[in-house]
């Protein structure tokens, strides 16, 4: 009966389907999306955590530079903002960066589980993690830009409001996608955590903010372009100021913010385009990776 059974009979083909899931992507997005802002929802502490940081991490730099951002004096003035601008975005990206580390080694599992049954594609899984994190970040910038901006006392113009919102925005997105694609590469959290270290330190070192970039050895400055926190300083700082020419004492001489700018930090206000598009390209980039990796590595033993 079993050779019977396993034997087709004539004229017969084998069992095939067009396609490797029942539902077309659209269709897995949307149950994934779904899917995953219930899990969000349900699960209040890693989104809790990281907005409780950026309330109190805004209320901090509030205080601390209380209207500094319209007394600008002197070049000391200006690299005080800039460290207010630096201090906002590795405090607050790296929180994104390593809170979102281990919600992904469990989310992982659970795409692994399903993509084996047969329900979701890796890319309809990722599209939704992706996607599902951009109101939580919007939420972390509006409460940034509604406690600090103005207590720190930069310009009330829209132009300029828009870039600081543009530019927060494109860091946090990059810094949680970071994190993400970390993860999907890395068999272990705590293998996640020392890489994400190490990026840590590179973004640090070549930001611009500890070594200028005009003072970057050249066998190094191919470090500074590709570094994300440097053209986020960029935007930050030259949306604000790089159109002010306001004269200023600059060690020991008389020289306008403007060009103290494109003297001293390699800043230039008319480039501004260029680094809107390269800070929206970081964040692209990493959550492809992550899409790619996500499907293409499988650490499960079994």
């Amino acid at each position: 009966m079993v050779k019977q059974l396993s034997t087709p009979p004539p004229g017969s083909s084998d069992l095939r389907f067009k396609t490797r899931y029942t539902q077309k992507f659209w269709v897995q997005f949307k149950a994934c999306l779904w899917k995953q802002s219930l899990s969000y929802w349900r699960s209040p502490h890693y989104n809790m955590a990281r907005i409780m940081f950026m309330f109190l991490s805004s209320v901090m730099l509030a205080l601390l530079f209380w209207k500094h951002g319209g007394k600008i004096n002197n070049e000391q003035d200006l690299f005080n903002i800039l460290g207010c601008m630096y201090c906002a975005t590795m405090f607050n990206g790296i929180t994104n960066c390593s809170s979102t580390i281990p919600f992904i080694s469990v989310e992982r599992t659970v795409i692994y589980r399903e993509n084996f049954a047969g329900m979701y594609s890796p890319w309809a899984y990722s599209f939704a993690q992706v996607a599902i994190e951009i109101p939580y970040v919007l939420f972390q910038v509006v409460m940034f830009m509604i406690i600090a901006y103005p207590a720190i006392g930069f310009e009330w113009n829209a132009g300029k409001f828009m870039w600081f919102f543009y530019t927060m925005l494109c860091m946090l997105l990059y810094m949680v996608y970071l994190g993400m694609m970390l993860t999907v590469i890395t068999p272990t959290i705590q293998l996640a955590t020392i890489l994400t270290s190490v990026f840590y330190q590179l973004l640090i070192l070549f930001s611009g903010f500890i070594v200028p970039q005009p003072q970057i050895p050249g066998w190094w400055i191919w470090m500074y372009y590709i570094c994300p926190l440097g053209w986020t300083l960029n935007a930050l700082l030259t949306s604000q100021y790089g159109d002010v020419s306001k004269v200023i004492f600059v060690f020991g001489e008389e020289k306008s913010i403007l060009q103290f700018l494109e003297d001293y930090f390699g800043f230039y206000h008319d480039r501004l385009p260029l680094v809107a598009v390269l800070l929206v390209m970081y964040p692209i980039v990493f959550a492809t990776l992550f899409g790619y990796f996500i499907g293409r590595i499988n650490f499960q033993k079994r």
